[in-house]
């Protein structure tokens, strides 16, 4: 199991502290650095204040050297899709072909309220979710020499645009995840090159990737094209005491991370991950809550990765 390392910034984090835990993570060998996407706190102050995704990656994409940088997940709600191509494809310049788009419709209606974005219904943010991923994907994919790209939807239309910047890689990949039923199975099919399950269990992880799955056959895709993979909290501990240490810093109950994150010893966190790889993930993304702690990083990496791996 490949395993990533995810950060939520807007919980309170400078953009030093994330360089920290990248720069951190990239000499450990983690197969990449992602941080969410959000604007607003979640139970905290966050202070310094939100910052905002793509200006962040943008600058890690120049202070690292190796390690791949993504978002879990860019809302389509923030940015309309073709300045988001033109970023996504600029950060991918900017770190020599690194970059992965994670992007979901948008879920936090507080944090919309609270900058002025518009909120719409679920249905609408779906509709314009699928416009979005058909206009960014078809503005990388459009030929340099060709007519160029036309969408016309019933959000977005775009004509005859050439689609620039290219990204260093041919296509970025795409990563899209969530516990719907219909509509975000079929999505994936379509347009994802991996499918993620933010912070479910291990039987909702299975039932979900089987959905996406007979998806992909819905369509005459290889359900082995997709990379499956899991978003999970994460706090390990070398013995009782300092787990119990690191779950008091997160702010969490240590009996809820037992339950329902990744928490424990080296033993238990593998024991847990290996749950997750027999259910058919192949990638997790850890999630750090306490980002001044680094030493973390250098455990999972020493004790938990060789394990998994």
């Amino acid at each position: 199991m490949d395993l990533r390392i995810f950060t939520e910034p807007q919980q309170g984090a400078t953009y030093d502290d994330l360089l920290a835990v990248a720069l951190r993570a990239e000499s450990l060998g983690f197969g990449a650095f992602f941080r969410s996407d959000h604007y607003l706190a979640m139970g905290a102050d966050g202070l310094p204040g939100p910052s905002d995704a793509w200006v962040t990656l943008a600058g890690l994409a120049r202070d690292t050297t190796t390690i791949r940088l993504g978002t879990l997940m860019t809302s389509a709600t923030f940015r309309h899709p073709g300045p988001l191509a033109i970023a996504v494809a600029g950060v991918d310049q900017m770190s020599g072909g690194r970059v992965e788009l994670g992007i979901g419709a948008g879920w936090f209606a507080a944090e919309h309220e609270k900058y002025g974005i518009p909120f719409p219904s679920t249905g609408e943010r779906f509709d314009r979710f699928e416009e979005q991923l058909a206009i960014i994907t078809g503005l990388w994919a459009t030929p340099l020499d060709g007519p160029g790209f036309t969408h016309e939807g019933t959000h977005y239309t775009v004509r005859d645009s050439p689609g620039l910047p290219k990204p260093v890689q041919p296509k970025p990949p795409v990563v899209v995840g969530g516990v719907g039923k219909v509509r975000t199975p079929a999505l994936a099919a379509r347009y994802a090159d991996e499918f993620n399950l933010p912070f479910a269990d291990v039987a909702t992880t299975a039932a979900q990737l089987a959905r996406v799955a007979a998806a992909c056959e819905a369509v005459d895709r290889d359900p082995a094209t997709m990379t499956w993979s899991n978003a999970v909290t994460v706090v390990v501990g070398a013995d009782d005491a300092e787990v119990a240490r690191r779950a008091a810093a997160t702010g969490r109950d240590l009996e809820d991370l037992r339950a329902n994150a990744v928490a424990g010893t080296p033993a238990q966190v593998v024991e847990r991950l290996s749950a997750y790889a027999e259910a058919g993930s192949q990638r997790a993304y850890l999630q750090v809550l306490d980002l001044a702690d680094l030493d973390h990083l250098d455990l999972i990496a020493a004790e938990v990765a060789p394990q998994i791996a």
